[in-house]
């Protein structure tokens, strides 16, 4: 039996555990091949060349063969870039990897997903504070779309009636877009969730939807925050659990 290889494959680690005294399993979110578990043997002796670079958040370009379900690293070379990011960056790019690994099936590929990722590890490699916020805002509705929990944002859910601009509609689990009471500070008025659906529909959406979050990301996060941790299974993601235990030292 021939063992199927893969070469230059672009990816980023999303976890790392310990498997022997030298080896580690990766888990690694790849263009072409989704979500996948690899075993990097010796990776943890000194002498390894794979020891600096197979760290999260950062480019890589992977080989690995095998027909197990977990296959073996061959080869992997650092894209440069960026440094590691540190306090609230950190943070938030090891979200972003706890949503995939919650959220996406294995071996499930997700190219498009995968360039948005790869442009807010950018943002959060820059320290662009000022538009982080609206980028994660912009991951979170570009993620849940792709693997299909997204609901239509131009229409209410249960109904199929379209939304008025003046009047104001939330996102909630099970229930999807519905309309709310005028005070409600987390709902978006229709003409802004119409605007959302629009920017989701272009060829490649990333810098309109992150342009749109800009303008609602504070009334999204909380509606985000709860589809998210519901669709996950979880009441809350340990990323936020361990960013709300840091701040309150």
């Amino acid at each position: 039996m021939v063992t199927k290889r893969i070469s230059d494959e672009p990816a980023y680690v999303l976890h790392r555990y310990d498997w022997s005294e030298t080896s580690l399993i990766l888990e690694v979110f790849t263009r072409h091949h989704g979500r996948i578990v690899l075993v990097a043997k010796g990776v943890k002796r000194p002498s390894s060349s794979f020891r600096p670079i197979l760290l999260p958040l950062q480019p890589l370009h992977l080989a690995f063969g095998g027909d197990a379900e977990i296959k073996t690293l061959k080869a992997a070379e650092w894209q440069g870039g960026h440094v590691m990011p540190t306090g609230d960056a950190l943070m938030s790019g090891l979200y972003l990897n706890e949503l995939l690994m919650l959220l996406l099936a294995r071996e499930d590929p997700h190219p498009l997903l995968f360039d948005v990722y790869a442009s807010v590890v950018q943002i959060i490699a820059s320290d662009h504070g000022e538009v982080l916020e609206a980028a994660l805002r912009a991951f979170e509705l570009l993620l849940l779309r792709e693997i299909g929990l997204l609901p239509l944002l131009d229409a209410q859910t249960m109904t199929l009636l379209a939304l008025h601009s003046g009047e104001r509609y939330s996102l909630v689990p099970e229930g999807g877009l519905r309309q709310t009471h005028a005070g409600d500070r987390t709902s978006l008025s229709g003409t802004q969730w119409v605007g959302l659906q629009r920017v989701l529909g272009e060829r490649v959406p990333f810098t309109a939807v992150l342009r749109a979050c800009a303008e609602v990301a504070s009334a999204l996060k909380p509606q985000l925050r709860t589809l998210l941790n519901y669709h996950c299974g979880v009441p809350a993601l340990r990323t936020r659990q361990m960013m709300i235990d840091l701040q309150s030292l």
